[in-house]
């Protein structure tokens, strides 16, 4: 994950690329992770920003409630997203922000 994908950031409406509300620290993906990606053709940099802009992807609405709390009281944050081939995928930062891992469930 040389580049990390970060070059392919989602867009706002405008064209501007969603402001990062913290650090996302070292960045690790797992290999299950890093395939999965590839396979539907999707860049880790994509959900990366998503993930640091506070959008929490697909969780319930208790759960991005718990995220809001957790990035004001410097807990561990998690976001999961589904990819275009149903593959969910979890990126996950730690509550001291030292690094954001993007990973499958089941990789847990």
């Amino acid at each position: 994950m040389a580049d990390n994908g970060i070059r392919d950031r989602p867009k706002k409406a405008g064209g501007q690329v969603p402001a990062a509300k913290f650090e996302l620290g070292q960045l690790v993906a797992t290999p299950g992770a890093l395939a999965a990606l590839e396979e539907s053709g999707e860049q880790p940099g994509t959900f990366l920003t998503r993930h640091a802009a506070g959008d929490w992807g697909d969780l319930s609405e208790d759960d991005q409630r718990e995220n809001e709390f957790s990035l004001l009281h410097g807990f561990r944050l998690l976001s999961a997203y589904t990819l275009r081939t149903g593959t969910r995928i979890w990126v996950i930062s730690e509550a001291d922000r030292s690094a954001t891992t993007i990973l499958l469930p089941e990789e847990y």
